[in-house]
């Protein structure tokens, strides 16, 4: 007779494109995963969750372990926060409440440093990792979510109790274990800080362009200034990267621009918040990586340009 290792609790704190995209997929691999929403409770708690998935097809999670309160949800072992980073400051109290002992708090977010503010409002006991997600995902409706393209996942450890690194990378391996029982690629990154760099070589021109220009990714790539702006932008995020330590892989920034090309027509996520009026996440993409490379005496003027145009839009947005 063998020993059968019992499978997590999963608490997914801010359940829109992200957080019900990978809590659907965990929950349809048999994990026991819930749900925390605030605006969409009673839509999803009525009609469960609906996935339109880019090669599986309608997928549908009915009925959900949905709740409206962090104090009403079971202790959970693993914690995946899907909220945009504008809302950290005030996660942490839900975050306590969810958490079992030990638990491992799973940020599902884009930008740089976006665990920093959160760790010390957390207890010294939780886990805290970062989370990047390759995923061409948006919110429809209410608990609807229309899945585009890829969804894989890279996870690195922050800090916390563990006493050593062999002790993170085990933490870490175990995050990324669950997301390949569902399905999902994902990697254990060594260094989370280089693996956030990499994501903004996608983010910082995509996200920010498609406010700027008022474009998806097709467009952005089918004309050649903006093709030479996004190539300009990319490099500008490697020399950065490389000015704070962090060597990119070789040809990195080209594989991201031809992934780009060949996938389908993309709103970035950023162009949402602005379509719907909501703060850009303009700290976590932007603020962050300039001062952190003018800090290591790298200017990055492209960069900067794009920030203070989008800082622009995003008071008058409001």
């Amino acid at each position: 007779m063998t020993d059968t290792v019992a499978k997590p609790t999963i608490g997914i704190i801010g359940t829109g494109a992200i957080g019900g995209f990978y809590g659907l997929m965990l929950a349809r691999a048999g994990f026991d995963v819930h749900f925390l929403l605030r605006s969409e409770f009673s839509a999803v708690a009525e009609r469960g969750l609906h996935l339109d998935h880019a090669s599986l097809g309608p997928l549908v999670l009915n009925p959900v372990q949905a709740y409206s309160s962090a104090a009403d949800m079971p202790p959970c072992d693993w914690l995946l926060v899907g909220t945009k980073t504008t809302s950290n400051a005030d996660l942490a109290p839900a975050i306590i409440q969810a958490a079992a002992p030990d638990a491992k708090v799973l940020l599902l977010q884009n930008g740089l440093d976006v665990e920093d503010s959160l760790r010390e409002l957390l207890p010294d006991s939780l886990h805290l990792l970062g989370g990047l997600c390759l995923i061409c995902v948006h919110r429809a409706g209410p608990g609807v979510i229309t899945h585009q393209a890829l969804g894989a996942v890279n996870v690195g450890y922050h800090s916390g109790p563990a006493a050593d690194e062999q002790a993170r990378m085990n933490i870490v391996e175990e995050g990324a274990g669950l997301f390949r029982a569902a399905g999902i690629d994902a990697q254990a990154m060594p260094n989370l800080h280089q693996a956030r760099w990499q994501k903004l070589v996608w983010n910082i021109p995509y996200n920010g362009l498609s406010v700027l220009l008022g474009a998806s990714t097709t467009p952005l790539m089918t004309d050649a200034d903006s093709r030479a702006l996004i190539q300009a932008l990319m490099a500008e995020v490697v020399q950065g990267a490389k000015a704070c330590g962090h060597d990119m892989p070789p040809g990195y920034a080209d594989y991201l621009f031809m992934m780009t090309e060949k996938m389908p027509d993309y709103w970035p996520s950023m162009y949402h918040d602005f379509l719907h009026k909501r703060p850009l996440e303009l700290d976590a993409i932007y603020t962050r990586p300039l001062a952190a490379a003018k800090a290591a005496g790298c200017e990055l003027p492209r960069i900067e340009a794009l920030y203070h145009s989008l800082s622009f839009i995003d008071r008058r947005n409001h």
